[in-house]
This record gives structure tokens, C-alpha cells and sequence, in this order.
């Protein structure tokens, strides 16, 4: 009877305890959403002295407010760092838990961005399918400018390389994306670049990278036959100028694309290979301002061949370019890997093979139809 007595003593204890101590443990957690700054886009720049300038929007959510965003910046030696003096800024708890673009000025670009790349992965609020952004100028600057009608920078740029990269004229470049690419030997990293342009922020074109260093450009209107080259695809559409035809620019619109990429390796020698990429093309001719009839199968069989002679040509010349400043943007490497032993790839210089590999673009095209009726 004692012991029973013990017992319900010491259970009324744990339930007269047990409250408040999950209501102390509930408050160390406790985010009251008004009181939070919702970091959605930031911004990071090289500074003095290999500082760096970072820079933060954080939507207002106050309704009576004509504010619509708050701009916190400050100059620090990392990224954390920075977080602890914007608290010092605002009134709001900072947080990064809905953070969607890191935007990267070219300068910081160009001096490596893996340690930045890093330390975003390292934070557990912030997603892996946080968009890596190059700004072609100063990132800070480009978020702070207002651009009539859009209310937020942030998203505006947001919205605009979602809309691209649907179209596949850009890649879709991610942290995961990013630090995959950055940590595997046979491919190199590449992202989107924007720049301003007065009144507009517009696609400037790929950035490409030599592990985490930018190293050099593929021009906007370029960008989908680097997606050609660099992957499948499921859709997107490009302008193709063909000469000229009785004095005037025969140009084709070809949309509605669908690409299926094959790779074959052939090894010449010791670190010596061949690689050739095969792009099979279909897609809808919806412009054509030549004066041949495409109601004819021979015009439109020979339409398909100057579109792939345009292609190949185009390709060509962006993987001598590549080759040149040594960037393996197109994954050459992850291919020639799978054809070798483990042993080998390990003994072999990738970075002094890559440049003297005979790459080889082809394109087979078809026109699956070329007007709504036809």
C-alpha cells in the first residue's frame, strides 16, 4: 500500500511538471511571422581586401505599408557573419529558410565561388534547390535598383529565369546542381548570367566554369544550342539565319524542339580520344522567309540539312571556344571516364587531355510539321 502510494506521488509530480516544461521547450522555437525577415533573394560581391559584400531582400508583409521590400547590406569576412550584423539592422529576426536565388557578381565569380557555394549547403534551412544566379556587374546593385512596373527585383528575376530555363536557352542551375558539377572531375560547373540593361534586367547569356572560377560566356541567343549539346531536351525554340535567299535573310523558326543527345568515345592512343556528339533534333518550323515552298518534300528535306549545317556549325565553334579556356562545360570527361577502368581515369591528367580531345558535333534534324494546318 506504501508502494502504491510512492508511485501515484510521483506520477502526479510528472504530470504537474510535465506542462511547463513543453511550453519552455515549444518557446525556444517559437517564429511569429511578423516578427521574421523571409530572406528570399541575396545577393554577394567581392569587396576590399577580399571582404564580401553581402546583400538581402526581405519582403515586408505589413498590408498598411507602401513598402513592399526591406534591403539589408553590409560588407563582412563571410556570409554568417553578415547574417549577425543584419540583425543589427532591422528589427526582424533574418532567417533563410525561403531563400530562392543567390545572385553572385561577376568579380566573385571570377576569384571562385566553392567556399560561398559551401557554407549555403552547410546551412540545414536552406533548400538545395536555391538557384544560382551570375550578375554581369555588381549583384548588390542589381537588387537594389527598382525596375517599374515589378514591385520586388528579387522576384522579378526570379520569374524571368524560371521563364528561360523552361525554354532551355539557360540552364537551371541549383546548389545541388552546382556542388555536383564543382566536385566531379569530368564535368565542369555552369549557371545563368543577367545583367542590367537601364530599364530592364535581361539574360546575358551561360556562364561556364573551370571548376569554381568563371572562365568565359555563351552568348544568350547561343544558349540553346549549348542545351543541345549538353543534354536532352523537351522543349524550347530557336531563330536560325540561313544566308541569304534573293537578296534578303532567309531565316527559320524552329520551336516546339525535341532533342535526344547520344555520345560515342573513341580512344585514339594513350590520353588520346575522339568523342562525338550526336544531337537528334525535331521540332516545328513556325517562320520561314526563304522562297521555296515547303509544301515540297525535297525543299523540306533540304530545309532540315541547312538547319543542321546552322547547328553544327554553331556547336562547333562553342566547343573550340571551350576547349580553348579549358572548361569541360558539356561533361566530355564523365564520358570518356565511363569508358575506362577505374585505374585509368585516376592515372590520367583529365585537364591536360581535355584540349586535345577531336570533339565532333552532329545534328540529324527533322521537321515534324511547318504551319498550324499542315
Amino acid at each position: 500500500m506504501h508502494r502504491q502510494n510512492y508511485c501515484m506521488a510521483r506520477l502526479f509530480l510528472i504530470l504537474l511538471l510535465l506542462p511547463p516544461l513543453l511550453l519552455t521547450g515549444c518557446k525556444s522555437d517559437e517564429r511569429i511571422l511578423e516578427k521574421l525577415g523571409l530572406v528570399q533573394t541575396a545577393s554577394y560581391d567581392l569587396a576590399e581586401n577580399n571582404r564580401i559584400k553581402v546583400t538581402s531582400c526581405v519582403p515586408v508583409i505589413d498590408p498598411n505599408s507602401s513598402v513592399r521590400r526591406e534591403l539589408l547590406s553590409t560588407v563582412s569576412d563571410s556570409i554568417k557573419e553578415a547574417g549577425i550584423m543584419f540583425s543589427r539592422q532591422t528589427d526582424l529576426t533574418v532567417v533563410s529558410g525561403q531563400l530562392r536565388d543567390a545572385l553572385f557578381g561577376l568579380k566573385l565569380a571570377k576569384a571562385g565561388l566553392g567556399d560561398y557555394i559551401d557554407t549555403l549547403l552547410r546551412d540545414p534551412s536552406i533548400a538545395l534547390g536555391v538557384k544560382v544566379t551570375i550578375i554581369n556587374g555588381d549583384a548588390g546593385e542589381i537588387l537594389a535598383k527598382e525596375y517599374k512596373p515589378h514591385t520586388d527585383t528579387g522576384r522579378y528575376i526570379n520569374h524571368l529565369l524560371e521563364k528561360e530555363a523552361a525554354g532551355n536557352s539557360i540552364p537551371n542551375t541549383t546548389l545541388y546542381e552546382f556542388s555536383r558539377d564543382y566536385n566531379d572531375d569530368g564535368i565542369d560547373p555552369v549557371a545563368p548570367i543577367v545583367r542590367d540593361s537601364g530599364d530592364k534586367a535581361v539574360i546575358d547569356g551561360i556562364a561556364l566554369f573551370q571548376e569554381d572560377r568563371y572562365r568565359m560566356k555563351i552568348p544568350a541567343q547561343d544558349g540553346i544550342f549549348f542545351g543541345l549539346f549538353r543534354d536532352d531536351l523537351r522543349q524550347g525554340e530557336v531563330a536560325l539565319h540561313l544566308g541569304e535567299e534573293a537578296g534578303r535573310p532567309a531565316v527559320v523558326m524552329f520551336s516546339s524542339l525535341l532533342n535526344s543527345r547520344k555520345v560515342k568515345v573513341h580512344r585514339l592512343g594513350a590520353d588520346r580520344f575522339k568523342v562525338e556528339l550526336l544531337a537528334n533534333i525535331q521540332g516545328s518550323v513556325l517562320e520561314y522567309t526563304g522562297h521555296h515552298s515547303l509544301n515540297k518534300a525535297g525543299i523540306r528535306q533540304q530545309l532540315e540539312r541547312d538547319i543542321a549545317d546552322v547547328i553544327m556549325a554553331k556547336a562547333k565553334e562553342m566547343v573550340l571556344q571551350m576547349q580553348q579556356h579549358n572548361v569541360d562545360s558539356l561533361g566530355i570527361g564523365i564520358q570518356v571516364r565511363n569508358s575506362l577502368s577505374y585505374k585509368e581515369w585516376n592515372q590520367m591528367n583529365w585537364r591536360e587531355v581535355y584540349p586535345q580531345v577531336e570533339i565532333a558535333c552532329k545534328a540529324k534534324v527533322t521537321i515534324k510539321d511547318y504551319g498550324k494546318y499542315m
